[in-house]
This record gives structure tokens, C-alpha cells and sequence, in this order.
């Protein structure tokens, strides 16, 4: 796997990366620090990375375990250390997953195996944050 970063300019602390799969994704800085607030910040996009891996992997344990499932949404929240480097200490996730005549502990052992086996964004993270997680079902 590969990433290359480019930095936009000496007016501002905005970079763009080229992933190597050739997809493009922008990042900024707040305001305080340089940046023009116009993207992500590197961080928020560790984040949201994270997020999208374990979701992923939710999804296709449910799927693959021929699991009705529509929809499954992540909302992260992170706490980071108050001193450099500051990096996440706290991580909760709350999977809201959608489907019909799904069971909560289906999902909730999907959620297990993402977290324990197969996210290595979110096992990798767990080495500084304390993870935790919860499921909320809809049927629809």
C-alpha cells in the first residue's frame, strides 16, 4: 500500500493525497494552526478511516452469514490527549444497522469479529485508545 502527500501551498496548510489505488483526498488544517478550514483535518480522516474499515467489515460478515442487511451507519466519537502527541485515548463507536429480522446478537458478534480480527484500523488504534462500541437495530 502506498500514499503520496503534496502539500498545496505556502498560503495555507492544505494537502491533498494520492492514494494508491489513484484516488484523491483532501486535508486542511484549522484556522489556528494555518489552515483555511477547507477540508478534514488529518486526524478527522484517521478517524473516518476507521469508521469506514469496521463498517465494512460488518456489513460483509452480515451479508456472507446471509443476514438481510440495508443499511449500516457508524457515528464515532473520539477523546485525544491533551499533550503532544495527541494521539486518540477514547473511541466509542454506535453501529445503527438496518435490515430485516436481523438479531442483536448477530450484529453484535459481527461488531466482535470487526474489532477483534478483521479491522486493522481499529486494532491498530486500540493500542493507544480504549475501544468500546454499541449496536442499535432498525427493522426496515
Amino acid at each position: 500500500m502506498e500514499c503520496t502527500i503534496n502539500w498545496m501551498g505556502v498560503d495555507g496548510m492544505a494537502f491533498v493525497a494520492e492514494t494508491g489505488s489513484g484516488h484523491l483526498l483532501t486535508m486542511d488544517g484549522a484556522p489556528d494552526g494555518g489552515g483555511r478550514n477547507l477540508a478534514p483535518r488529518p486526524m478527522e480522516t484517521v478517524l473516518a478511516g476507521t469508521g469506514g474499515c469496521t463498517a465494512y467489515d460488518v456489513v460483509l460478515i452480515l451479508k456472507r452469514g446471509r443476514h438481510d442487511v440495508r443499511g449500516c451507519q457508524v457515528k464515532l466519537t473520539a477523546e485525544r490527549a491533551q499533550t503532544e502527541p495527541k494521539v486518540f485515548t477514547a473511541i466509542h463507536m454506535h453501529f445503527v444497522v438496518t435490515g430485516r429480522g436481523l438479531k442483536q446478537d448477530v450484529v453484535e458478534r459481527a461488531v466482535a469479529l470487526s474489532h477483534e480480527k478483521y479491522c486493522s484500523a481499529s486494532i491498530m488504534l486500540g493500542k493507544t485508545a480504549l475501544m468500546t462500541t454499541s449496536v442499535e437495530l432498525i427493522e426496515g
